[in-house]
């Protein structure tokens, strides 16, 4: 009989082999990954998901996380005694709820992060939206002349912050906040949004929404119905059928948007499996809905 020991090293082994072509086909390429739901609340999955970043740019993936910080924002204002506010899956934000934002998103939420990067052996850099001109907006409107208060739609991309960061071989942390082009104040973006834009401006290879949910269903009631692989061209239909619906359809628009952008594959998977950003871009199984 074979030692136990032994076995287990082959079978670390085996991972790494299967590992290495996806690492050659990244090596260099660069992978935005938006940050939020579960993963970003659960301590476990918090650490699971900083050390894939981690270990993503320790073997020269040029890795840009995005994150959004709800549940950070809505506890801020219950603190100060102010109730959230959504409509149509966007937080109404007044100039007071702007304040709150900007402070939690990049201050607090920003530089966690980059202090957990730091702690897992990685070189994590903060940056606003803001910074550098790196997000401009415009306030967002409605065909229906619906008020968002200050909720902005990106006009504008420059990557120059993001891209300057990683070619000094840091990780860059990116806060969705963006400056005004029509008027002087800042926008609060939505955080799938945001990096759907910055991965077309970085002509980035893949672009990883992290979620609360399996991926995209066939049948949203079962959770065995995951569809694994999806063309731009296929989703209308679904929407049609009604397996996209709900909070689903601004998620795949932003992946639909990135594709046509020139992101080679999108995928919409679910951040409270432990190490799914690896699973999905270092081995032959995948995580997830992958649009393409």
């Amino acid at each position: 009989m074979r030692d136990t020991a032994v076995l287990h090293s082959e079978d670390r082994a085996a991972v790494l082999v299967e590992a290495l072509p996806y690492i050659q086909d990244y090596y260099g390429q660069t992978v935005v990954i938006k940050y939020g739901g579960n993963a970003m609340v659960n301590e476990e999955l918090k650490e699971a998901v900083i050390r894939d970043i981690v270990l993503l740019s320790l073997i020269g993936v040029r890795v840009a996380v995005v994150h959004g910080g709800g549940p950070e924002i809505s506890g801020m204002l219950k603190k100060i005694g102010k109730e959230s506010r959504f409509i149509k899956g966007l937080r109404y934000t007044d100039r007071e709820t702007m304040d709150i934002v900007q402070m939690v998103l990049c201050g607090k939420i920003n530089k966690d992060l980059v202090t957990l990067l730091s702690a897992a052996g990685g070189r994590g850099m903060g940056v606003g939206g803001m910074d550098g001109g790196l997000f401009t907006a415009k306030k967002l409107e409605d065909e229906d002349g619906t008020d968002y208060g200050y909720v902005g739609e990106i006009t504008e991309v420059n990557p120059a912050p993001v891209t300057d960061l990683m070619d000094a071989g840091y990780i860059p942390v990116v806060s969705t906040v963006a400056r005004g082009e029509d008027q002087d104040t800042c926008y609060n973006i939505n955080a799938d949004t945001a990096a759907a834009k910055l991965a077309i401006a970085l002509k980035a290879k893949k672009l990883i929404l992290l979620t609360d949910v399996r991926g995209l269903l066939r049948d949203p009631k079962d959770e065995n119905s995951l569809i694994r692989s999806l063309k731009v061209s296929e989703v209308p239909a679904l929407i049609r059928a009604g397996a996209v619906s709900g909070g689903m359809i601004p998620k795949v628009g932003c992946c639909v948007e990135a594709v046509r952008g020139g992101v080679e594959r999108a995928n919409i998977q679910d951040g409270r499996v432990k190490h799914s950003v690896l699973m999905e871009l270092l081995s032959d199984d995948g995580v997830g809905t992958m649009i393409h």
